[in-house]
């Protein structure tokens, strides 16, 4: 908080009522508008209160000269009442008249509070959502489509890529795009919407590089994407076969049986 008023008294004042709030760290005090707008610059207060009358220029004036990017919340306080329109004119929390009471100054700065806490988290919100429309790879995300996610993180997954050597070529998949992967002796099978990568690698490598919760094992030389997988059947043997998106199916061994309730979409 900076205080701006002409008169040490009335600082001094208002610096020992504020003494008692825990919330409240004093950064500066000045007596001019010039002063306020360097303090403002130098300590960027999330909350002024200013005197409308001031030598050089006025409250209002100093307004005028602060950035708008670094403007504070602003609490008029002045002895003078005719001044009250034209602070509400310019977005002022509030309007304290001389002599200041406590019960009046602490409505002020609960005001204040609030509204800091609303702009801190739609600015936490605002960032989180450009976070996840530049790792989805959608621009136009809204935060409507976040809040039907039941997963935000599953957003990313589509674009997320991870990287496959195989020797000196280098295979980059999507896991998003993955419907399964089976071993082939020293090589796996990556199975996607693009067609089938085979690289030289252990199935067991490759299941620790995919996404633990969307991508299980269902064999011991099988891993299927459980986002892909569209319905089950269960065999006389105790093996099941599931039925993918792409009317792939795939056996899953007795040992794996009881990861079908988690694959079997609703």
């Amino acid at each position: 908080m900076l205080i701006a008023d002409d008169e040490p008294l009335a600082r001094r004042g208002l610096e020992l009522r504020l003494a008692s709030d825990p919330d409240v760290v004093i950064v500066g005090q000045v007596g001019d508008g010039e002063a306020v707008v360097h303090a403002v610059r130098e300590c960027a207060p999330d909350l002024l209160l200013l005197d409308v009358q001031m030598p050089g220029m006025s409250g209002f004036e100093t307004l005028k000269a602060i950035p708008a990017q670094l403007m504070p919340l602003v609490v008029f306080v002045t002895a003078y009442d005719h001044y009250a329109i034209d602070a509400f004119e310019a977005n002022a929390v509030d309007y304290l008249l001389k002599p200041v009471d406590g019960s009046r100054l602490s409505q002020a700065l609960d005001k204040a509070r609030s509204i800091l806490e609303r702009s801190h988290a739609d600015g936490h919100r605002a960032r989180l959502l450009a976070l996840l429309s530049a790792l989805s790879g959608k621009p136009d995300l809204t935060l409507e489509e976040v809040l039907e996610t039941e997963d935000p993180s599953r957003l990313v997954e589509a674009t997320k890529q991870i990287s496959l050597k195989d020797g000196t070529r280098t295979i980059r998949v999507s896991p998003g795009g993955v419907r399964w992967v089976d071993a082939a002796g020293d090589y796996v099978c990556i199975h996607t919407d693009e067609g089938t990568h085979v690289v030289r690698a252990t199935i067991g490598d490759l299941g620790r590089r995919l996404d633990t919760t969307g991508f299980l094992r269902i064999h011991r030389s099988t891993i299927v994407n459980a986002r892909r997988v569209v319905s089950s059947r269960p065999h006389s043997n105790g093996e099941a076969f599931l039925t993918l998106d792409c009317g792939q199916e795939l056996k899953v061994s007795r040992s794996y049986r009881k990861t079908i309730s988690a694959l079997v979409r609703s």
